[in-house]
Formats: C-alpha cells, structure tokens, sequence
C-alpha cells in the first residue's frame, strides 16, 4: 500500500484501539455506588462501568459538545483547555457527589482534560485567577507535570482532594492516561492520588519559566503562603484521608501503539515503538525523529526498510508567534523540514496526531505529512520556516493539505506519531 494512503488507515485504527469503554469493563468489578466520570473519556468511561456496576447515582463530566447522557447520571458539559464558570459548576457537582458517598462507595472515571474540566478553586482564589494561570502555564513551555504541580494546588478537587472529601467511603479511581510515563498523580492532576508535589515544587515551576509577573497577584501570594507552610498542602502518598482508596491504570498510549506496532508488522514493515513518553519541544523532537528516520532509510538503524517508527507522550509549544496551530501539527511540520534539508523526498511520511481529536485550540486531531508537502508549499510561495516561527503549522497544513479532521473521539490517551519510509 502506498505509504501516505496507509498513515491515512491508521487514523481509524487509532480511533478503535483508544476506545476507553472496552478498556473499564474488562478492569472493572461488580458492585454499586456513587460514580463520578471526569475528562474527555468520561462518556466512555462511566458506559464501559455500568455494564457491570450499579450505579447509586452520580455525575459525567466532559468537554463541550461531547456529551451524552449515561444511565441515570448527571451530564455537564464543560470547559477545555482552559476553565470558566462551567468548570466550576462541575467542581461543585463532582464535590457533592463525593460527599453523598460517604456513607456508601465511590468509583471515580478519570480521564485526560479533567483538569480544566473540573475546578473548585480554594479560597480567596476565583475561576478567572485559575483561568489565567492556566493559560499562562500552557503557551510557557512547561510540561504537564509541571503545570499539574501548579493547578493541585489551587484547586479542592485535585491532587487526592477529590477522594478525601468522601473519607471514610471506599474510593476507587481508574484512570486512562494522557500523561507521559503514566504518573496517575499526574492525570487529570489525580483528584484520587497523593500528591508526591509540593508548593515549594509549584513555586519553581512559576520561577523557572519567568512567570511571576504574569500570573494573577492572588495566586502568586497563595502559592507563596503554601511555600512558607501557611497553607494545608494537598494528600500525601500514605495519607489517613487515602487510606480507603484504591487506583488503578486502564489504559494508555503504550496500548495504542503495541496495536499499532502489531498491524503494520501484519503488513510487511519492520517496525519499533520508539517510546511512549516522549518530551520537549516539539520542533525540537521532530527534528530528533527526522534524524532517526534517515538513520533507518540509509542503514536500517534502529530497523530495516520498509519500516515503521512509532512514538507517544506529549510535547510542548513555548509561543512565541501569533499564528494558529497544535503540537502535533507543529512537530509534524519540522520533521518534514528536516526531512527535505536532507533529501528524504517522497520515500517518508508521518502521522502526528491527538487520540482525543484535538489539537490545540484547532478542529484537527493532526496531520500527515511529508517532505513532499514542503515542496507543495514552496510551489504555492509559502514559507514554511516562517510557519514555524508563528507557531502556524495548523494554516500551512490548512492550504498545502493534510489535516486530518475527525472531532472529538471521546478518548485521550495522548498523542502519537507514527513515521512509515521506503530505502533512502
């Protein structure tokens, strides 16, 4: 098959094996309680639990306009990247049905998003100090278990907060993982785990990427207060409030990618799962794949042509430009780059993508691309170096071609990148 109609295949493949519902019911047991679904796989989540458990009634938190109602369970739909009032309500929800368990059982579904999806800020913090701290966190550079270390601790329903609220009930936390390395602590910033961070740990955070002047006085002032041991700090591993909690790992993208890697070794390629917690710039990391891929065209290191590269985790976009774009597109769109510096013309090609569907603040899950589409783009005069300088790689993909649009899929097991090359 011809390599950019396979990475085209692979989209639905990615599709099937991200599906969260399968996943919860093989792990989940028999019982009944209170359920709270939070995140982007919340849906899927809660519908694979109640094929086995009864629910006593409780809430599914999701992203905006995905939806859909669960058995008997309260529907909010909320905010995503970036929290609002919405966010709040569900924080309060989540809250209260945390609470009416106590004196019952409480299974929580977590799932990537749930972060800005579900927020009580702690007093005197507001919805909009959360808000703008975020935003600021997510154009730094910082990694997501920096910005988690940061938003547990301003919020009531993070960093093992959520499970300690309905102390002495048992807790149960299953979690599917966006997070490199698949920390829980660290998905949807663990609203039933103990939190291994600290002020002092979210302190250097806002130090390291300058972003003290930038960030609401209130919450420079919270955080420093937590620092000098002012403020109570979120659940420790090992803490009396967790004593009754119990989480556990459902799926992740090393489950996507072995799925993956199993396919395209079905179809004739020497294949190899790089990692699935990659870091770091994106621009950077693309780079770093270009270079693995034409040590593979030109001497079958790490494998053989016709190969297969495959790669998960999350990187980071420090903004700079003013342009339009993902981190998905954007690594997509420095591979290729360097792909055509070196002149790995027509013989390679990438699939970048979010399992969630979204990149960025885009209606694209990715794109896939080629060294072949920077020739494209220099015949239509467009600079694809300046592109990248604007962090505008989802308008280049735009007009060269190759987004891939297929909404929210109702998942968020990270994102992937899979590279597909002939000999050099």
């Amino acid at each position: 098959m011809e390599l950019r109609a396979l990475a085209e295949s692979l989209v639905n493949d990615v599709i099937a094996l991200s599906r969260l519902d399968v996943r919860v019911k093989a792990r989940a047991t028999r019982g009944r309680g209170v359920v709270v679904a939070i995140g982007k796989g919340a849906v899927q989540m809660a519908r694979g639990l109640l094929e086995t458990f009864e629910a006593e009634g409780g809430i599914v938190v999701t992203a905006r306009g995905a939806g859909e109602r669960v058995g008997g369970l309260e529907l909010i739909e909320s905010s995503h990247p970036l929290p609002d009032e919405s966010s709040l309500r569900a924080g309060e929800g989540v809250l209260e049905w945390a609470r009416s368990a106590r004196t019952s059982r409480l299974v929580v579904l977590v799932s990537g998003g749930a972060s800005a999806l579900v927020e009580k800020p702690l007093d005197p913090l507001t919805i909009e100090d959360v808000r703008e701290t975020t935003k600021h966190l997510l154009s730094s550079g910082a990694t997501i278990h920096e910005i988690n270390a940061v938003r547990k601790h301003l919020s009531a329903t993070k960093g093992g907060r959520l499970a300690s609220f309905a102390y002495p009930a048992p807790v149960t936390g299953l979690y599917a993982s966006d997070v490199p390395g698949d920390n829980m602590d660290a998905i949807g910033s663990g609203p039933t785990v103990g939190d291994p961070t600290t002020f002092r740990d979210a302190e250097a955070v806002i130090q390291r990427y300058g972003l003290e002047p930038l960030l609401p006085h209130r919450v420079i002032d919270f955080i420093r207060e937590g620092a000098a041991g002012k403020r109570e700090e979120t659940p420790k591993p090992g803490s009396p409030q967790l004593s009754k909690t119990n989480n556990e790992l459902v799926a992740t993208n090393m489950d996507v990618l072995r799925g993956l890697e199993e396919k395209l070794k079905d179809a004739g390629f020497s294949s190899m799962i790089l990692t699935s917690r990659v870091e770091g710039e994106a621009k950077e990391v693309g780079r770093a794949l270009a270079s693995i891929t034409l040590e593979a065209m030109s001497r079958g290191v790490p494998v053989s042509p016709p190969g297969a590269l495959l790669m998960g985790g999350e990187t980071t976009v420090r903004v700079r430009g003013k342009g339009r774009g993902g981190r998905n597109m954007e690594l997509a769109l420095s591979w290729a780059l360097t792909m055509r510096r070196w002149g790995g013309k027509g013989n390679a090609v990438i699939l970048s993508m979010d399992t969630d569907g979204i990149d960025g603040y885009t209606d694209a899950a990715g794109v896939i691309a080629s060294a072949e589409s920077i020739e494209r783009a220099l015949d239509m005069k467009l600079d694809p170096h300046k592109a990248l300088e604007e962090n505008d790689s989802y308008s280049f993909f735009e007009r060269v071609g190759g987004l891939i649009r297929i909404g929210p899929t109702g998942s968020n097991l990270n994102s992937l990148q899979v590279v597909l090359f002939e000999r050099y």
